[in-house]
């Protein structure tokens, strides 16, 4: 018997990293789990890992026209969503001398935009008592040279969940923010990859410092999510939960 029997779930983001790490938890413990993603070759080969119970929908969280679609089929399919995992993000390393309009854009169209809008339209589906997971990152918590943009939003985002809860605790539904730290996924190797080897300080590196002696994987960040998606989280809203190996509090 698994901790989500019966239960259904959207991972946005889930085609690789720590979203696909998500949605295979959620699945594993029995969610049906809707998984999105823009590139439909990874969200394919993602719902392949998932399995049975994954059902992909390409979608950009950026474009609302996506967004209504994503939540008809879901509509349609499911007509209720008892979990919302608000993952999809992007980050670029861009110092602030050299931050483009383009870069600016892209960022927080995905990161803000897309998590204001995936949550809003997921209201009329969302159950009573349903969990939100926005996920965050500790570059928010800490000084992330060249990382500025990206830390803003994901800032944005710890401030968000503290509104949604107090909006929504009258229908039971609690919103949280997971945060993790450095974490082995395609996306943080890409942009770590980025940075000049002159401007690496220990957030961009690979193999980053932490108390634990190591980065994260993305399982154990997925182990969190499940955490704050059961009831084993009934008394946990407006929260932010690191999973950082100790980086930012240590």
């Amino acid at each position: 018997m698994g901790q989500l029997d019966n239960k259904t779930a959207l991972v946005t983001g889930a085609s690789t990293g720590i979203g696909l790490a998500i949605a295979r938890r959620f699945a594993a413990e029995g969610a049906t789990v809707y998984l999105t993603g823009r590139r439909k070759a990874e969200l394919d080969a993602a719902v392949a890992q998932v399995g049975s119970r994954g059902i992909g929908i390409q979608s950009d969280v950026s474009q609302l026209d996506d967004l209504e679609r994503l939540f008809a089929e879901i509509t349609e399919r499911s007509s209720r969503l008892d979990v919302v995992v608000a993952n999809a993000g992007v980050g670029e390393y861009s110092p602030l001398g050299t931050i483009t309009e383009e870069e600016y854009e892209r960022t927080t169209s995905i990161n803000f935009k897309g998590t204001v809008f995936t949550v809003q339209k997921a209201l009329p589906l969302l159950s009573a008592g349903a969990s939100v997971t926005l996920l965050s990152s500790s570059s928010a918590l800490r000084a992330a040279p060249g990382l500025g943009v990206y830390a803003a939003t994901k800032a944005a985002i710890r401030s968000l969940a503290r509104t949604w809860a107090a909006e929504l605790a009258d229908r039971g539904i609690r919103v949280n923010t997971l945060t993790p730290g450095d974490v082995e996924t395609p996306g943080g190797d890409e942009l770590r990859a980025a940075f000049p080897q002159a401007d690496r300080s220990a957030a961009a590196e690979p193999a980053a410092p932490t108390p634990l002696g190591r980065v994260g994987r993305p399982d154990e960040v997925a182990a969190t999510a499940l955490y704050l998606a059961t009831d084993q989280s009934s008394f946990t809203t407006g929260a932010e939960l690191l999973v950082d190996g100790g980086v930012t509090q240590l």
